[in-house]
């Protein structure tokens, strides 16, 4: 039986991740993530899929963040009617990330057609709040390390890859043959998540590469975000956390109550402006098998923040002048209310906008961590005079030696690595390791590339 693997998303870029698993009309889809960063990438969000809806039987996901998880409402939205599996991290965390994807969209189309400032009359959400819900009946949770049976000559496997809450890689054994994707793998010794697990065969292997290019520096976070604050603090201003709702958020959120009890934040508030984020900070304390603190610990760190909930009282955090940290979504800083505490903060030389990871090109976040004077939003052109920092070692990636020990951990070669999720000169470098380090046969996919699965 011939079985075809293509590469819908994630080919040359670090978002959209799609791959598509194909034999005799059948199909599964691991992964159905949005489009972020570029507009020309953006842009195939709003394209009609590369493929048939009805054809898909079953979408897999690696993990919540929107890059592999925001579509399924717009498959759901084309006449899909099968089933999206995950681990059950996962699938709780994706019950607060799509119904506030959904409503952030909604509320940004409104946005533009009340100021006027969007080309399209009317601007329109990509999917609805309500489309959103609609696609979480289709989520089922599958249990880490227990085969799962997907049809009679199919399973599924997912093992723990670090990372996010829930996150997982995916084995998939079709016919005789087994191809494993890494999904967002992890860093190995994490002060908060678990270790990546490894894998020890593969037939074909399909490889993140986000930091494949970068080591992470060897700083302690807890001394680089105390040098941050202090110094911000020190001169009267205040510290912008654009923070990814789920995952980054929780570690900050350790880091900074370490601080606190070793008097190093002393009256310094923390303000956690995203209500997503403190839903997702009660998943983590829930769900203490997939990280490591305890639930004493998990309880500390997710209760030193001010929840922030209203709009109203959101408001007033940017109007208040008193030093202080806030963390607020997005991580890349390309929605949320973030914008409007950078439209207040950017411009003034006394403050800081910390960043805490990667951030994709095209993104108001890469721009800002390249050092753009000035960046769009809402229409209009903000100046950047505040400090920018961007604290690497803060990712919840696997550098470029992290990834070589994930793929140590094969006993044999796969036939083909393919290498994906990476921008290309991340992609390439590390194709270049592999097959110089681990002698592998590797290749860097192209958007919409179809291979043969021998």
């Amino acid at each position: 039986m011939t079985i075809h693997l293509s590469f819908w998303g994630a080919a040359g870029t670090v978002t959209g991740s799609k791959y598509l698993v194909e034999s005799q009309g059948s199909a599964i889809l691991v992964d159905c993530g949005l489009f972020q960063g570029f507009k020309t990438l953006r842009l195939r969000n709003w394209a009609p899929l590369p493929f048939e809806p009805r054809s898909v039987g079953t979408v897999i996901l690696t993990h919540a963040h929107l890059d592999h998880s925001g579509c399924p409402p717009l498959l759901t939205k084309s006449a899909f009617s099968g089933d999206v599996l995950c681990s059950r991290g996962t699938a709780d965390l994706c019950g607060i990330l799509l119904p506030d994807s959904g409503h952030l969209q909604e509320k940004d189309a409104e946005f533009s057609n009340r100021h006027g400032f969007s080309r399209h009359r009317p601007a329109l959400p990509l999917y609805t709040e309500q489309e959103a819900r609609a696609a979480l009946t289709r989520l089922r949770a599958v249990p880490f390390d227990q085969l799962h049976i997907l049809k009679e000559d199919a399973t599924l496997t997912l093992r723990r890859a670090g990372h996010i809450l829930g996150a997982a890689s995916v084995q998939l054994d079709w016919d005789g043959r087994t191809i494993v994707f890494s999904g967002d793998l992890g860093r190995y010794h994490d002060a908060t998540m678990v270790d990546p697990v490894s894998v020890e065969r593969a037939d074909y292997l399909v490889v993140e590469s986000t930091y494949g290019n970068r080591a992470h520096p060897g700083v302690d976070p807890e001394e680089a975000l105390a040098e941050v604050i202090g110094t911000t603090v020190g001169r009267g201003g205040t510290v912008v956390i654009p923070a990814f709702a789920v995952g980054r958020t929780q570690t900050l959120l350790y880091f900074l109550e370490r601080l606190q009890q070793s008097g190093r934040l002393k009256r310094v508030p923390v303000f956690l402006d995203s209500p997503m984020a403190q839903d997702a900070s009660e998943i983590f304390c829930r769900d203490l098998s997939d990280h490591k603190l305890s639930p004493s610990t998990c309880r500390r760190a997710c209760s030193i923040a001010h929840y922030v909930r209203s709009v109203e009282d959101s408001k007033a955090l940017t109007e208040n002048p008193m030093p202080k940290v806030i963390i607020s979504a997005s991580g890349m800083a390309t929605g949320g209310r973030v914008l409007h505490h950078l439209k207040r903060f950017a411009p003034d030389r006394r403050n800081t906008i910390l960043f805490a990871g990667f951030q994709a090109g095209g993104t108001r976040g890469a721009a800002m961590v390249a050092g753009a004077d000035s960046i769009k939003i809402h229409g209009n052109y903000i100046p950047v005079r505040a400090e920018v920092r961007n604290l690497d070692m803060l990712s919840g990636h696997a550098d470029a030696g992290e990834i070589l020990r994930w793929l140590r951990g094969f006993k044999t070669p796969p036939k083909t690595t393919f290498i994906t999720h990476g921008e290309p000169a991340a992609s390439d470098a590390l194709r270049v390791r592999i097959a110089e380090e681990l002698g592998w046969q590797c290749v860097v996919p192209e958007h919409g590339q179809k291979v043969e699965l021998e």
